[in-house]
């Protein structure tokens, strides 16, 4: 007797909650494909249901949802949709994160405080999720808290050709806003061409969340154009205070780049009345019409998360996508 070998051919699907669709728009567009329909509503009472429209059983899932406010409403329908695509047969699920929720929270400063980062790790494996892919964490040890292949797509790469072409050929310098991220201001020194680096030595109250005071400029800015560099901006407290500082040690202006645009409460008025000549981020999270303003310069990031899904589908490698930066 004859054993039939049956050949399954893989079947690329990508989902899209209801937090940022625009974006899910644009990396389904850059991968020529459509997203699936998917029905999604609420409950009087607040809770979430989803539903597919069509079948989902044998693919490769990949379901994108950025974690913008009201956060907590996006992460639970993003958990819902995973654990919609593992009931629905679907073979792989990986979980797209353009800005992964509770990110800050990856360790303990002090007793009895959770490790909020990693409970989303886990969170998504009980799910279903057998993937994360994720753009710029707010630490690399967050890729180790989830059982599973973590993708970390790096921003930088699309901002720095942003920033050489409009600044590349002024005198820059990399100023990281705190010590704890010297070394992507050293990615960014590298891609600048050997820019030399500084930061901003600052204190930090622990009993007073998003506020920090900036003391003193390290390094030598002076007749420089800073580029200061962040993966997030929540309230602009910290950039903003770190631009002024530049500002006052010499620096001959100040260009912001971030990949997260969150700009919670008072951002958007600190960053427009601030020294900083330009404010380039990303669109990982939506930014509202009555958030943007004329410095405001907003790149896109979906041929990133489309290049790093097909390479994911199509079995390649990731890590390719930044010319071998770690």
């Amino acid at each position: 007797m004859t054993g039939i070998i049956k050949v399954t051919q893989k079947n690329l699907m990508v989902f899209s909650g209801r937090a940022h669709p625009e974006l899910a728009d644009q990396v389904a567009e850059e991968l020529g494909i459509d997203l699936v329909p998917t029905s999604a509503y609420d409950f009087a009472n607040g809770e979430i249901y989803v539903r597919y429209e069509e079948s989902v059983r044998g693919s490769d899932a990949f379901v994108i949802q950025s974690h913008t406010a009201p956060i907590n409403e996006w992460i639970m329908e993003h958990l819902i949709m995973v654990d919609a695509l593992k009931r629905a047969s679907a073979k792989q699920i990986t979980v797209v994160l353009p800005f992964y929720g509770y990110a800050r929270q990856d360790k303990k400063h002090r007793g009895r405080e959770p490790i909020s980062a990693r409970l989303m790790a886990d969170l998504f494996k009980t799910a279903g999720a057998d993937r994360l892919m994720a753009v710029d964490l707010h630490t690399a040890q967050i890729q180790g808290f989830f059982d599973g292949p973590v993708d970390h797509l790096m921003a930088m790469p699309i901002l720095a050709e942003y920033v050489e072409r409009h600044y590349g050929h002024q005198q820059l310098a990399v100023v990281s806003p705190d010590a704890g991220r010297i070394r992507v201001a050293e990615q960014w020194s590298e891609r600048l061409g050997g820019a030399p680096l500084a930061f901003i030595h600052k204190t930090r109250d622990l009993n007073r969340p998003n506020e920090s005071v900036a003391n003193r400029v390290v390094g030598g800015v002076e007749g420089r154009i800073c580029v200061l560099v962040d993966d997030m901006i929540d309230t602009a407290g910290t950039i903003t205070k770190a631009a002024d500082a530049l500002v006052a040690a010499g620096a001959a202006g100040v260009v912001i780049a971030a990949t997260h645009a969150i700009l919670s409460g008072p951002a958007v008025d600190r960053l427009k009345n601030c020294t900083a000549a330009e404010v380039i981020v990303t669109d990982t999270l939506p930014i509202a019409a009555d958030r943007e303003f004329d410095k405001l310069t907003v790149l896109s990031i979906a041929p990133l998360i489309s290049r790093a899904i097909k390479e994911v589908f199509e079995d390649g490698s990731v890590t390719s996508l930044f010319e071998g930066q770690a």
